[in-house]
């Protein structure tokens, strides 16, 4: 197998994928991490195709950095080939990575892939791959994409959509249209007041966000991207003259995404994430999407779960339930990535359990 690549402005490539796109290359920059765009050509003996792969370089202190291709490498699908880890997908990926270590700073020590490709829910293996023991791809301690995931087909019309819907869920957009729920899309200028109740959220749910100038600027870069750029709509639901939820969602080609949500903890009785959601796929239809990802739920309907709340009420929803692969690393420096992984390892540690216990 033969793979090559040559560096490109992020601007001059078509995407994938919003978040496999020079725009969120771009974004991205605009705190900390540096772009990187390949055209990446690839030749097997059996076939050949080419792609393009946005990463980011980011670094953590000096003489270590660290690169990260979110929801790549996403391959056209005539190439019908190395989409699974367990076939030839392993090998291609780290052909890929071999190729772009020619290309990083010498200071970056690991490339980070958050593979697109879809996985069966339960796949045999180690940590490491299995089919090849020769392969030096690592599972990741901690996958930074959600991979499991909805997506909802919206070449469908609006009454098969609602039918699609568990019958609790379609009871609860009807519901908050019967208390008085008001669903109407924002401007930026109602951003400040969305990011107040997102702090809410963030509180509630133990959930680490942003500040408020990264959702500004996501905005602003929309209207100001010369290349391929999503249109971003803020949903805003009021009850009784209050701001109770809000939802982000971004439009790109023909793929709407879900991006971010906020919820007040009064009023949760008049369902208004539903109807949120609901005017939102209304909206993402009109706008020519043919499917709408609602990024993010448990791998399944596990009672012990701490987010199968979530897991329910996206599932309600309809659609089909994609499983993704998730992330793995491709060591380019064997013993500065094993110290890494150590020192990533206590971090993870200390978000996903300390700071649970003893928030």
């Amino acid at each position: 197998m033969e793979v090559r690549v040559d560096r490109r402005e992020p601007e001059s490539l078509e995407a994938a994928h919003l978040l496999q796109s020079g725009f969120w290359c771009r974004f991205k920059e605009k705190f900390g991490w540096n772009p990187f765009a390949f055209h990446v050509w690839i030749r097997h003996t059996t076939w050949e195709g080419e792609f393009n792969l946005f990463l980011h370089l980011r670094t953590l202190f000096p003489g270590f950095s660290i690169s990260y291709v979110p929801f790549g490498p996403a391959f056209p699908e005539r190439f019908g080939k190395g989409t699974s880890l367990t076939e030839e997908g392993g090998i291609l990926i780290e052909q890929i990575g071999e190729a772009l270590r020619k290309e990083l700073p010498s200071h970056c020590h690991v490339v980070r892939f958050d593979l697109p490709w879809e996985k069966p829910l339960r796949v045999d293996g180690d940590s490491k791959l299995s089919v090849r023991r020769d392969l030096h791809l690592y599972k990741a301690l901690l996958d930074i994409q959600p991979p499991d995931t909805v997506i909802l087909d919206l070449t469908q019309t609006e009454e098969d959509l609602l039918k699609g819907m568990k019958p609790k869920t379609r009871y609860n957009v009807r519901l908050a249209m019967k208390k008085g729920v008001v669903v109407r899309q924002g401007t930026e200028e109602d951003l400040e007041a969305w990011y107040t109740l997102y702090q809410e959220t963030a509180v509630r749910d133990r959930i680490a966000i942003h500040p408020y100038s990264y959702y500004r600027t996501l905005f602003e870069l929309s209207h100001t991207f010369t290349g391929e750029s999503p249109i971003l709509s803020l949903f805003l639901a009021h009850y009784e003259g209050v701001l109770i939820g809000g939802i982000i969602v971004a439009l790109f080609k023909d793929e709407a995404l879900y991006l971010y949500g906020a919820s007040s903890n009064q009023h949760r009785n008049v369902m208004a994430s539903y109807l949120l959601q609901w005017e939102a796929i209304q909206w993402a239809k009109s706008m020519g999407a043919r499917t709408y990802d609602l990024f993010g739920i448990p791998p399944c309907e596990d009672p012990t779960h701490p987010m199968v709340g979530l897991y329910r009420f996206k599932t309600g929803f309809g659609g089909r339930i994609l499983h993704r692969w998730g992330s793995w690393d491709y060591p380019i420096h064997w013993i500065v990535y094993g110290i890494y992984r150590q020192a990533e390892q206590v971090r993870t540690w200390y978000y996903k359990v300390f700071r649970k216990r003893f928030p």
